[in-house]
């Protein structure tokens, strides 16, 4: 759906590292240096009859999927385990019944044998139905082993023909385990139908939908999307935010992931000692097609409701993903020797995209928030915490120069005349 998502996520995470200070506590680091298991892809391929068509730079659909293939395969990372299933590749009769169930691990997830994996490919012939449906099923048990980054990239030219299960609900489902599994949708045949499914799968995980025309288009979109399983990440939390903040969630220091519906608030709970501060970023995902003007809202504020700080960012135009931040330093108590007593600091999520009224609402929106506790800073060269941040520092700075620069034009203009008048 949108070939720039890498760039965006990339400035979207260059804002968190700015926000968040580059200062994550033990427990954040130690989510993201824990050892992780190898990224794994699986890519999912449409063997169906139909792939014989030939309307794809002059060849058919099945010769454009095995070069792009053989492309993708030179350029796997190494440290990525990657796999092929196939849908419709073996059963070319007409029971239903029977062709429903044709998907096949045609090479295992794990290190790739670039020669055994591309003679895998060369075998493959248009054949049968297109039970996608039962091949996301059986992709996502194929990755359900380890911890690392998993992916699914599902390439088709067609609608599931063998619904039940819906395609679009097979992926809920998968999404509702809670395994952050993505699985991206390459559509070979730009028809609305086709679109709308594909969409739905890649909306439901978090992932991506992309239309594709071209031989060289299908290989640069396979290759990118397996480079972005590769890359390193940390792997978010699931949690849930509340309607209000006594219900909220009390949080730790790390990276949690939540979806919020179309111009939905959700709260969350962080608990601050004297001397510490907060450092707070969200990143709202725009994983289907929205409204050209929308924003985002993160506040912070005290179990009375008295707001401490809020970040926000708004937008216009076409979007991936949409970021702001906040810090909330706590001054340290006098000391008296008594124990200190946390703050409990409410955090508010707002988003304000909206949608057509044919894109689905449901799941929400992919949230990510990104919490630390820090040591908060004990000298005014902060700026962010002590002045500068908030714009009157800057101001005052402004406004001195610029009375000392007018006092000293004016003063060189009288001396000029006086010595004109002297002459």
């Amino acid at each position: 759906m949108i070939t720039r998502h890498r760039l965006a996520a990339g400035v979207c995470g260059l804002l968190a590292a700015l926000v968040a200070g580059l200062a994550a506590p033990a427990g954040a680091a130690a989510d993201e240096t824990a050892a992780q298991d190898p990224p794994q892809v699986e890519l999912v391929l449409d063997v169906s009859g139909s792939m014989r068509t030939r309307d794809i730079d002059g060849g058919s659909r099945m010769a454009a999927a095995k070069q792009a293939f053989n492309e993708v395969l030179d350029a796997v990372p190494d440290e990525v385990h990657l796999g092929i299933r196939t849908l419709g590749a073996t059963y070319p009769g007409d029971d239903r019944k029977v062709g429903c169930r044709d998907t096949r691990q045609l090479y295992p997830v794990g290190p790739l044998n670039r020669t055994e994996a591309k003679t895998a490919v060369a075998t493959l012939t248009p054949t049968g139905w297109t039970p996608i449906g039962p091949a996301l099923l059986a992709a996502a048990e194929d990755l359900e082993n380890g911890d690392g980054t998993r992916r699914i990239v599902l390439i088709s030219d067609g609608e599931d023909t063998c619904a039940p299960p819906d395609a679009c609900e097979v992926a809920r489902e998968i999404a509702a385990r809670g395994v952050h599994l993505v699985v991206d949708t390459l559509g070979l045949v730009p028809n609305a139908k086709i679109r709308r499914q594909l969409s739905c799968i890649a909306e439901a995980t978090g992932g991506t939908y992309t239309a594709v025309e071209h031989t060289d288009q299908l290989a640069g979109r396979v290759k990118q999307l397996v480079d972005r399983a590769a890359e390193p990440v940390a792997v978010p939390v699931r949690t849930e935010g509340a309607d209000r903040c006594s219900d909220a969630p009390l949080l730790q220091p790390g990276l949690y992931a939540d979806r919020e519906r179309f111009s939905e608030h959700r709260w969350y709970r962080v608990d601050v000692l004297p001397g510490r501060e907060l450092r707070a970023s969200v990143t709202v995902a725009a994983d289907r097609a929205v409204d050209r003007d929308y924003g985002v809202l993160l506040r912070a504020v005290t179990e009375h409701g008295r707001e401490i700080v809020r970040g926000s960012e708004a937008g216009h135009g076409r979007t991936d993903v949409i970021s702001t931040g906040l810090r909330y330093p706590k001054a340290p108590l006098d000391d008296t020797g008594a124990e200190p007593e946390p703050e409990t600091v409410c955090l508010e999520v707002g988003n304000s995209f909206s949608a057509p009224p044919s894109v689905r609402s449901t799941p929400g929106l992919p949230v990510e928030l990104r919490i630390d506790v820090v040591d908060a800073p004990g000298a005014a060269s902060d700026v962010a915490a002590f002045g500068l941040g908030r714009g009157w520092w800057l101001l005052a700075a402004l406004t001195l120069t610029g009375l000392v620069a007018g006092l000293l034009a004016g003063w060189i203009s009288r001396w000029r005349i006086t010595v004109r008048r002297t002459r």
